[in-house]
């Protein structure tokens, strides 16, 4: 059904050489639906090739509008909640009590809170400026450090220099 914009994208790719990006919106039924659906058809062609993209749904609105600020938004915002799961422990809730499991998410979402701070703020315009949260916990945070104890005092030896 998108052959033809495909084949228009990349003669124009052709003659550009620049990434050529667009919006469609046409209606489809698959065997199993009761009716036809809204399709976005994101077109676009690259140096790589062809990258179509489609969305179902019943939201109206400019096709673009609904791929880039709800669609691709939305993708985002699923990304940084994966992104405080995995590197910060938000899915640890199991301890037997509901408060015991909420303090630990409010501590995981404040950590976060404070690395999306540094983040943007102390590290605009670095090369850590974009990276994700498991690595600025990996290359801020996570420093190693030896422990020696013995029965009068417990010391901390850190590194003596960090390569961030």
């Amino acid at each position: 059904m998108i052959a033809q914009w495909q084949q228009e994208a990349e003669s124009d790719f052709e003659q550009s050489g620049e990434k050529v990006r667009r919006f469609y919106e046409l209606y489809y039924a698959a065997k199993s639906w009761h009716r036809q659906r809204k399709i976005i058809a994101k077109i676009e062609h690259t140096s790589k090739g062809n990258n179509p993209r489609y969305i179902v749904t019943n939201l109206t609105g400019e096709p673009q509008f609904l791929y880039d600020k709800r669609y691709c938004t939305r993708g985002d915002m699923e990304n940084r909640i994966k992104e405080q799961q995995l590197a910060l422990f938000a899915d640890r809730t199991s301890c037997h009590y509901w408060w015991a499991n909420q303090f630990r998410l409010l501590l995981s979402f404040l950590a976060y809170i404070l690395l999306e701070t540094i983040r943007r703020v102390a590290l605009k315009d670095t090369e850590l400026a974009n990276v994700y949260v498991s690595t600025l916990r990996l290359k801020l945070i996570k420093i190693g450090t030896v422990i020696l104890r013995n029965t009068r005092r417990i010391r901390l030896l850190l590194a003596s220099s960090c390569p961030y």
